[in-house]
């Protein structure tokens, strides 16, 4: 009788253990998680029938020693391309094609309140830039605007910055990114000018949060916050302060990881392990009530 086949992991715990030590923002960490990684390859902790619990291991691995949620080993139900990236754009550009550019609902509340639903990503800017920009310029019209980033897994830190853009009257710094080793770093500033119509930076602007808000839409709750140009609604958001880059290691498993920092001009830190902490604490079901009565409430003053 032949027994079954176990799932191969040393390719994979290989390749991942490189991709750590050569990019992840902290070499120290990748130097730990590294022998972790191949202790528990030597001990069979890995030995399993599948990609897809192979990936849930060593994602708990990887993210053991610092808690970085942005560090994982991704499982794809389809084949993964090779080419760097590839994986993840091809899985975003399916929910892009779906979810009307990421902004599913333009909507007028009662009282001049715009709700402006930005989910399930901030997707690349060289596609986002149309569908976003009309959503934005539309809500320019409105008295009071409530972005809602609820929904919203992260994505694109341009697409942050356009849209901060449009919410803003001038143009300003909104976030430094300090790559590995900390000899470059990246300055991101909101645009000059933006197609369409601004809402602009002084009518009230609310941000709805909950612990589903990740990464580059924890930025824009963030950056906003920070500058002191909007009210966060809702509940403290996921805690990923980590831009990253994706490596195919195997046909259906791919190596998430982080290789930069961000670092607020304002606050001179981030959000990372502790998420963006709303100015009113409510639960994000009640989020989008209680800010359309904070609009309200704010027009009327």
């Amino acid at each position: 009788m032949t027994m079954p086949t176990k799932f191969p992991p040393a390719p994979v715990i290989d390749e991942t253990a490189r991709l750590l030590t050569e990019h992840y923002v902290f070499p120290e960490i990748a130097e730990q998680l590294t022998a972790l990684l191949q202790r528990h390859l030597l001990d069979g902790t890995y030995d399993v029938d599948g990609a897809e619990d192979l990936a849930r291991l060593v994602t708990a691995d990887l993210q053991s020693v610092n808690g970085d949620r942005h560090l994982r080993l991704k499982h794809h139900a389809d084949p993964a391309p090779p080419k760097q990236g590839a994986a993840n754009l091809d899985a975003m550009r399916r929910e892009f094609d779906t979810s009307l550019g990421g902004a599913p609902r333009v909507q007028l509340l009662d009282g001049g309140v715009a709700v402006l639903e930005l989910a399930p990503m901030l997707f690349p800017l060289e596609w986002a830039a149309e569908p976003l920009g009309a959503a934005l310029t539309l809500s320019s019209r409105a008295q009071a605007l409530i972005v809602d980033l609820r929904a919203n897994r992260g994505g694109d830190p341009d697409t942050v910055a356009f849209v901060c853009s449009y919410l803003l009257d001038e143009r300003t710094h909104l976030n430094t990114m300090r790559w590995r080793g900390g000899e470059r770093s990246e300055q991101s500033w909101s645009l000059p000018h933006v197609p369409g119509a601004r809402f602009g930076g002084s009518k009230p602007l609310y941000v709805l949060s909950s612990d589903s808000t990740f990464s580059a839409a924890e930025e824009l709750a963030y950056d906003l916050q920070q500058l002191g140009r909007a009210v966060v609604v809702g509940e403290p958001t996921r805690g990923g302060a980590h831009p990253c880059k994706g490596w195919t290691v195997h046909p259906h498993l791919e190596a998430t990881i982080p290789i930069g920092r961000a670092i607020n001009p304002v606050s001179s830190t981030n959000w990372e392990g502790t998420g963006v902490q709303p100015d009113v604490a409510c639960a994000a079901a009640d989020s989008l009530d209680r800010a359309h009565a904070l609009s309200l409430a704010q027009l009327a003053e």
